[in-house]
């Protein structure tokens, strides 16, 4: 179960990375339809295959590299819902009774998934449908690296007195930076502020609180975005603004855990991960979002979230999970009451 999850867990980020990539090479309709690719299950790249395509599809031209980066992506999430599926069979064996239920949500949130990446073609890349394929992408990740450290040996103890304030902050506040990015990319708003640290003069005489609608505008496709500028703007904004915040509280909970004996090494990736995911988000910016550049920024999202998954695991885990002395003290006493008979210990 433990080499499955983490085969899982590897082939999840290469899926977020890729979906990623995907949204950024504009390829999200790089097959007008789903699960096949212009009515095949392979990318379609003869003569005849073309002849085909332009047959069934006339009002989608075939792009072979648009249509190969969204098969790609479909076959990696394919193979990932797969390994999934393993894992789910797998906890029905009474070994692994311990991770059924995790692995079978698990196999829940894939298939959800896969019904999101249908409409997300189906329905033209509608927004909140794109956010939501992002959100759900991410949940992944994290359940199956949260799957991962739990299947493996109890860890030392941790100080987290007073830690979960500052670590639920910092954690929701990431959670709805993610939301606001994957609206940004879903939206086409990134490149609505081209300039540092203002936008576009008076951002907030401009702003609009359509821009947030979760019903978008109605249109037939929402390919390079239906929204105006001014809308744009505010969603870029937005964006940033909350980015201000979570680095704030961020870096305000890597200093708590550099102070907890055991935190110090997540406390230093925290920061490192903080810096990072700043360093990339103004990049975009300053370059004009090069796609090597978005991507990465699209991974340190990730990246910044399984650490906090790993911090909260770390700290739950230790406080819920007796260690090895506190079991040999447990055992002595109840052994001194008489409740076991010394020849068993």
């Amino acid at each position: 179960m433990r080499q499955l999850c983490l085969l899982a867990f590897m082939l999840a980020l290469l899926v977020v990375g890729l979906g990623a990539y995907t949204r950024l090479t504009d390829a999200g309709l790089g097959c007008p339809d789903w699960p096949g690719c212009y009515g095949f299950h392979y990318i379609p790249s003869s003569a005849d295959d073309h002849s085909l395509a332009a047959e069934r599809f006339p009002d989608a031209p075939l792009e072979v590299a648009k249509a190969r980066n969204e098969m790609v992506h479909r076959y990696a999430a394919g193979t990932l819902g797969l390994l999934i599926l393993a894992m789910a069979l797998l906890s029905l064996k009474p070994a692994y009774r311990a991770q059924r239920v995790p692995a079978w949500l698990l196999l829940l949130l894939v298939s959800g998934q896969a019904i999101l990446g249908m409409l997300t073609v189906t329905l033209n890349l509608l927004p909140l449908v794109v956010m939501g394929h992002l959100l759900g992408g991410f949940t992944i990740l994290s359940l199956l690296f949260l799957l991962y450290c739990r299947t493996g040996p109890t860890p030392a103890r941790v100080g987290v007195a007073g830690l979960a304030p500052w670590y639920l902050a910092g954690l929701g506040a990431l959670v709805i930076q993610i939301a606001l990015g994957g609206w940004t990319a879903a939206n086409y708003a990134a490149m609505a502020c081209l300039e540092l640290p203002v936008c576009q003069g008076d951002w907030l005489a401009q702003w609009q609180w359509s821009a947030f609608h979760p019903h978008g505008v109605a249109a037939d496709n929402y390919q390079y975005g239906v929204l105006s500028q001014a809308e744009r703007i505010s969603i870029h904004a937005a964006h940033r603004l909350w980015a201000v915040l979570t680095t704030i509280l961020l870096l305000t909970l890597a200093w708590q855990l550099r102070r907890r004996p055991g935190l110090q090494g997540w406390a230093l990736a925290l920061l490192l991960g903080v810096l990072l995911q700043v360093s990339l988000g103004v990049a975009n910016v300053l370059l004009h979002l090069p796609l090597a550049v978005a991507v990465a920024h699209n991974g340190g999202a990730a990246g910044l979230l399984l650490i906090l998954v790993g911090i909260g695991e770390r700290g739950w885990r230790t406080r819920t999970c007796p260690t090895g002395h506190d079991r040999w003290r447990s055992q002595q006493h109840q052994d001194d009451k008489g409740d076991i008979p010394r020849e068993a210990i």
